[in-house]
């Protein structure tokens, strides 16, 4: 075993630090369904000084793509040693580690997506059966480690991979043929590298500071484990891109410049599924909280033009960290031999929506009320902290719908997520929000509050789960509180 751990830490894959990419955007390796069933390995380990899923002999996680109705038995090893180097949000760092299947509305029970009672010490295995229901959307959604107290830490090393559902054709023809890129976007700590200044600038991000802040960015992007990759597409040319935003605790304000997205989902959910009359709809940019994913359409530039992918400065209040706005990726015409287009199996089975009148729900008062505090002891929701063993604070009917308000009366923004359902996030202080969509974590602006009606009602739920805010050092130190679905 020491070898083979010898071997996956020679073959760690991080980015070549020190100067931009020059190479094409890496495709991660997938696994899919055989027989309807997706079986592999996963690893943690810590090689290079960094935590890594170790899959296949090297330090790539996986895109897992299934389809509805199939099984994903994941076997978990944690090979971590079993005294941590790191530090935690709350130390010391035990290398606890267990898999969150984010977005998937599956059970909360074991051994499906079970972050409360699944945990593995260093030495011990968990083994994951998560079935997808056969009516379960398509689109894209992402796992990633979740104990609590260290998830921080093992997010932003990197333990994290895409999960893609397949059939969005279905709900968004447009996409059937087109050449796809998942885009699995991380945070890179560069706050004690030698090198941060010089990084700083291939990522081209402004001397000055973003917002309220003029501390210097600790936290870079990566795209697929790449720094500045090119991303190759045609002049006019089509392409399907999966984006998923993968760091622990950054914002991403995504834009292509000079060109538009055309969103066929967001967090997993086609648009078409709730509004069958708006299968897409079109923006310059958008803002991705923590864990949010976005699945566009997008269009090669003209001949001659040089265009990137970018971030923009996200303001993430008074004490908030920095968020400044950088280069992610370029976008640059193919050469003579271009890499084979992915051609992924069609679906052709007729689309099922699920259009939901909400409008009542919209005019009663608030079912519950979640309240994001800090202090300088840490992280509450309703003025409690998490612990292992307390009572769920809420807990909701399955067959029902709610409407919950988040209340953030920081000064800092706050991802709210809740683990098994997607809810229809619609109004910003009261006031209608002009894109209602339907997610599974949304910002809520400091000293502001949200409004959202959570879909409670397929019985695959049932159990006790959780729901946090999404910056994961804020879970760690306390802001997540468990609900029991009955």
């Amino acid at each position: 075993m020491r070898r083979i751990l010898l071997l996956i830490a020679v073959q760690i894959f991080l980015p070549a630090l020190g100067k931009a990419n020059t190479d094409s955007l890496p495709e991660p390796p997938q696994v899919r369904a055989q027989n309807h069933v997706v079986s592999l390995t996963l690893h943690a380990v810590n090689a290079n000084g960094r935590d890594a899923f170790a899959f296949n002999g090297g330090t790539i996680a996986p895109v897992i793509r299934a389809a509805p109705g199939d099984v994903l038995e994941i076997t978990y090893i944690n090979d971590l040693p079993a005294k941590s180097q790191e530090t935690c949000a709350v130390n010391p760092c035990m290398n606890m580690s267990n898999l969150h299947f984010h977005g998937l509305t599956v059970s909360p029970r074991a051994p499906q997506d079970d972050v409360l009672g699944m945990l593995a010490k260093p030495g011990q295995v968990l083994r994951y059966s998560v079935e997808i229901p056969r009516d379960h959307t398509p689109g894209l959604f992402w796992y990633h480690t979740h104990p609590h107290g260290e998830s921080e830490r093992q997010v932003l090393d990197g333990m994290s991979g895409a999960i893609v559902i397949e059939g969005m054709e279905r709900y968004a023809p447009k996409v059937g043929g087109l050449r796809e890129h998942v885009m699995v976007l991380r945070g890179l700590s560069i706050e004690h590298d030698p090198k941060a200044a010089e990084l700083r600038r291939d990522v081209e991000i402004p001397s000055k500071g973003c917002g309220r802040e003029s501390e210097a960015a600790e936290e870079i992007f990566t795209v697929n484990g790449a720094l500045r990759p090119r991303i190759e597409i045609a002049p006019k040319e089509r392409q399907f891109w999966r984006m998923v935003n993968a760091s622990p605790d950054r914002y991403l304000d995504i834009q292509l410049d000079g060109q538009t997205f055309e969103i066929v989902a967001l967090d997993g959910m086609p648009l078409a599924y709730h509004e069958p009359k708006v299968p897409t709809r079109s923006t310059s940019h958008l803002l991705l909280a923590p864990a949010g994913r976005l699945e566009a359409i997008v269009t090669g530039p003209p001949p001659g033009t040089h265009r990137v992918l970018r971030t923009l400065c996200v303001d993430t209040g008074p004490d908030g960290d920095p968020n400044p706005g950088m280069v992610l990726a370029d976008l640059v015409q193919p050469g003579l031999e271009a890499s084979p287009k992915q051609v992924q199996a069609i679906d052709h089975r007729l689309p099922v929506y699920k259009p939901i009148q909400v409008e009542s729900l919209k005019k009663v008062a608030a079912n519950f009320i979640v309240t994001f505090t800090e202090d300088k002891n840490g992280f509450y929701i309703n003025g409690r902290k998490f612990a292992a063993d307390a009572s769920p604070m809420t807990s909701a009917r399955v067959g029902t719908y709610q409407h919950w308000r988040i209340v953030n009366e920081t000064a800092e923004l706050h991802p709210f997520h809740i683990h098994q359902v997607h809810f229809l996030a619609y109004a910003e202080n009261g006031i209608p929000l002009a894109h209602p969509a339907w997610l599974d974590t949304v910002n809520v602006p400091y000293r502001s509050s949200v409004d959202v009606i959570l879909d409670f009602t397929d019985p695959v739920i049932k159990g006790m789960s959780v729901f946090h805010c999404h910056l994961l050092n804020h879970e760690d130190k306390g802001m997540m509180a468990k609900i029991l679905f009955k």
